[in-house]
């Protein structure tokens, strides 16, 4: 028995000299399952103390022509996070700071939300739901950091940053989109009619063509589609991209993708009641027209996005063939 017994002792002498396996440091799965135990009930009672307006929210975004994309924000994150699961760290931390931080941020932004409304003058409902969004966004990231520890939030950062999209625009901001959207569209369908030889005439957002007047209003701009092929941009670059400045060419080209997209519709609009007749003005291809021209625009994104992963994988290659 005393020799077993030193042999037993020897093996574990062996073991924990060995490089990585200090087991003072070494967090054991007690610790880990309750960590992950803690942040599921944090999680719970997070649910609950946010629940009555994360429904509204839900509500809001069924309801909207703007926001309903929101509704798909939390599975795009959740499949993200499930197809990197094997890159998140495993040994669990717990970053004080950065949780404390995080917490007094959504406390700030949860009594704003309520405080200047109790004051008068305050946010408006819409305004209001999105600081309550922001403000459960922030306790989310809190629980992160104090369950997870830095690293993990580190390796998690993009599909948790993608949540952001849940949080609606403030009235200001959509407005301001909205106007820039039309203003830019309108420029568009300006050279578009050019450059189809349509005669017409052009007063601002107005464009007087034969048979009929069309005005692009603010309600035309595009913003929703423009949103969506933004949030598709940013996601189809951190998955199939690698190298940042193929991501920012990516995303960046959305940008006048959508103004293009939104010109061209204007165009098919206006030469379609100028040729077939002014009863255009009411068909499918204007009332619910979008997702058509939204398909189309992804054929000149797919291509782009095509071009700059084959020339990633090209100079891979050739870095590989270099370096052998």
């Amino acid at each position: 028995m005393p020799s077993s017994s030193n042999e037993a002792a020897a093996r574990e002498a062996i073991i924990s000299a060995q490089p990585g396996r200090d087991s003072r440091f070494a967090p054991s799965n007690h610790a880990k399952t309750w960590r992950l135990w803690s942040g599921s009930c944090f999680l719970i009672v997070l649910l609950a103390v946010f629940g009555q307006n994360l429904w509204v929210l839900v509500n809001y975004t069924a309801r909207s022509d703007l926001y309903s994309y929101i509704l798909l924000v939390p599975f795009v994150s959740a499949y993200l996070l499930y197809i990197r699961r094997d890159r998140l760290p495993k040994n669990y931390g717990t970053d004080f700071r950065l949780a404390i931080v995080s917490l007094v941020i959504a406390a700030g932004i949860f009594i704003f939300s309520y405080w200047s409304n109790f004051e008068g003058g305050g946010p408006t409902d819409h305004n209001r739901l999105a600081l309550l969004t922001l403000s459960f966004l922030c306790c989310l990231a809190a629980g992160g950091f104090f369950f997870f520890g830095r690293d993990w939030m580190r390796s998690a950062a993009f599909p948790l940053a993608y949540l952001i999209f849940m949080v609606p625009m403030p009235d200001s901001m959509r407005d301001a989109l909205e106007l820039a959207s039309k203003s830019a569209s309108a420029e568009v369908a300006n050279l578009l009619f050019h450059l189809s030889g349509t005669p017409f005439i052009r007063d601002g957002a107005v464009f007087q063509l034969p048979n009929i007047t069309i005005q692009v209003a603010q309600e035309c701009s595009g913003i929703r589609s423009s949103l969506v092929l933004l949030m598709t941009g940013i996601l189809a670059a951190n998955l199939f991209l690698k190298t940042s400045w193929r991501r920012i060419v990516l995303v960046a080209f959305v940008i006048p993708l959508g103004i293009l997209r939104n010109g061209f519709r204007i165009l098919v609009i206006g030469l379609l009641c100028a040729n077939v007749g002014p009863q255009m003005i009411h068909s499918p291809i204007h009332t619910r027209g979008g997702p058509v021209f939204f398909v189309l625009s992804l054929i000149p994104f797919l291509l782009l996005l095509w071009w700059l992963h084959k020339g990633e994988t090209r100079a891979r290659s050739l870095e590989a063939g270099r370096s052998s």
